[in-house]
């Protein structure tokens, strides 16, 4: 299975995880990419801090980090995902949890297809085509 979701310390589902593979999947072919391996990993906030101190040495929360191994159009990657953050994130925007995870989930898959947010005009286009993939989804019910 080229996407794979896998939890850490609690017992969260993801659901319609066919629907999350195949959306993902034509997120890919639209960038012209294919998805050889991601891993999703759930998590909560203590977990994520850990990662980020000891592989970013970054001493703040996060709601996501993405360990990018891709080789040019072929996507590999670990994507590490705060629940705890994005719950907090879906309440303080006044949105869905559902659709902050989502926008969380593909806001790493666009990482590393080569997006970037560092700077505002990066994080403009990075959140028009978060904005953009949501609505593919939201079309795929």
């Amino acid at each position: 299975m080229p996407v794979s979701f896998h939890f850490q310390n609690f017992s969260e589902k993801i659901k319609n995880k066919k629907r999350l593979v195949d959306w993902l999947l034509a997120v890919a072919f639209i960038e012209q990419r294919r998805i050889e391996k991601i891993d999703f990993v759930f998590c909560d906030d203590q977990f994520l801090l850990s990662l980020n101190k000891k592989f970013l040495h970054h001493k703040t929360l996060t709601d996501i980090i993405t360990f990018d191994y891709s080789e040019r159009d072929k996507l590999i990657a670990e994507i590490y995902i705060s629940t705890e953050h994005v719950k907090e994130n879906s309440t303080y925007f006044n949105v869905r949890y559902e659709d902050e995870l989502h926008r969380v989930m593909i806001h790493g898959v666009l990482h590393c297809i080569g997006y970037s947010d560092k700077t505002e005009k990066d994080k403009n286009k990075m959140r028009r085509k978060e904005d953009e993939y949501l609505k593919l989804l939201r079309e795929m019910k």
